[in-house]
């Protein structure tokens, strides 16, 4: 790949491209002198952390973004995974999260897409194998990958949907990444294999939080389920979960819309050939937009109020990374399209062999 960038993503009638520009400089001022984005109560993960990156590196902030990677390379403990919260370089929680540790394989893959960098991914490359590591030793044999361990190792009890989705697309972007730099790693595109399947084929393998819209779409934004099977889903709980004119609540039973999850449904909805509503959605959430260019979390629209009263910079960074996705301006933004390339083919769970045991709650 060659050096170079697109222009900054616009979409007409919605956003304009100094718009998404003022938006990545919301991002940016908010980050730590030591690279991490943080929360608006101050701890920093590494999914969250890596989503701004990402949309900084769309906006062409390429330094605060690489200041960002530098944090991750530095906060990587040995066995390959990040504290769940950290603030001010201090664990705060300091369980290992699965999903947090495979979305840095998302990040360095789509900085290699929209910058050409060589070296720059060369450099990362020894984190993302690290990271990729710690969360194929998390795998069931059933294929479905555990959510967190524990500083001594003890892993927990059960897998959650949206995370194993998340890193499904994860290990997908790992194995490209190995296949570009000449070291490839078939025991992570067996993982993924094996846990594309489960999460098309056996929902009891995760705990219940259907009551959340990311249950809903991210199986599909993650590349797992497309085609006919993601349709289905998509229309099952349109209306449990978008409110039209506003966005898409956050969980189904409380009348909040939030600005990440309108945004990541808009590139869903993109990424499963559904391009009117994804723009539909992506317009309905710009009243979430401040003045200054960052977005609030989420509007609850019976108390007509913000909620939380906060604006963050992980909303921010989703905006940003659905206008690249509906314009298709920088050669990262199909990104979330191409997660289902190799989508695994649904086997009939009632046939397949795998086991039937439900996932702890």
């Amino acid at each position: 790949m060659t050096a170079g960038r697109a222009a900054v993503p616009a979409v007409p009638g919605v956003i304009t491209a100094e718009q998404v520009v003022a938006t990545a400089h919301s991002i940016a001022a908010v980050q730590e002198a030591d690279g991490g984005v943080p929360w608006p109560e101050g701890h920093v993960d590494a999914w969250n952390h890596v989503e701004c990156l990402m949309a900084m590196t769309v906006a062409g902030l390429n330094a605060e973004a690489r200041k960002g990677y530098d944090w991750l390379a530095r906060a990587q403990r040995p066995d390959g995974s990040w504290p769940a919260k950290m603030v001010r370089g201090e664990a705060a929680e300091a369980n290992g999260e699965s999903n947090h540790a495979a979305y840095v394989a998302v990040g360095v893959w789509h900085d290699l897409l929209v910058t050409g960098d060589e070296a720059f991914t060369r450099a990362m490359w020894p984190v993302v194998r690290r990271a990729l590591d710690f969360v194929v030793d998390l795998q069931t044999p059933r294929g479905e990958i555990i959510w967190e361990r524990s500083p001594s190792g003890v892993p927990a009890t059960y897998a959650l949907l949206t995370g194993c989705s998340s890193i499904y697309q994860g290990l997908r972007c790992g194995v490209l990444l190995g296949e570009h730099l000449g070291d490839p790693h078939p025991d992570w595109e067996l993982a993924a294999d094996r846990l594309g399947h489960v999460l098309a084929a056996h929902p009891e393998a995760f705990a219940d939080k259907s009551r959340f819209s990311m249950d809903w779409y991210y199986p599909i934004l993650g590349g797992a389920v497309r085609g006919p099977g993601a349709r289905e889903r998509l229309d099952r709980q349109w209306e449990t979960f978008v409110e039209r004119g506003l966005g898409v609540r956050c969980v189904s039973d409380q009348p909040w819309v939030t600005g990440a999850e309108s945004c990541e449904l808009a590139m869903t909805l993109d990424a499963a050939g559904d391009r009117e509503r994804a723009l539909t959605v992506f317009g309905d959430m710009q009243h979430m937009r401040h003045e200054n260019g960052s977005y609030w979390t989420g509007w609850q629209f019976v108390n007509r109020a913000w909620f939380p009263h906060e604006q963050s910079a992980y909303t921010a960074a989703a905006v940003i990374l659905a206008a690249d996705a509906l314009s298709d301006t920088t050669p990262g933004s199909d990104l979330f399209r191409q997660a289902g390339r190799y989508i695994v083919p649904v086997v009939d769970p009632g046939s397949c062999g795998c086991s039937r045991a439900s996932s702890r709650t």
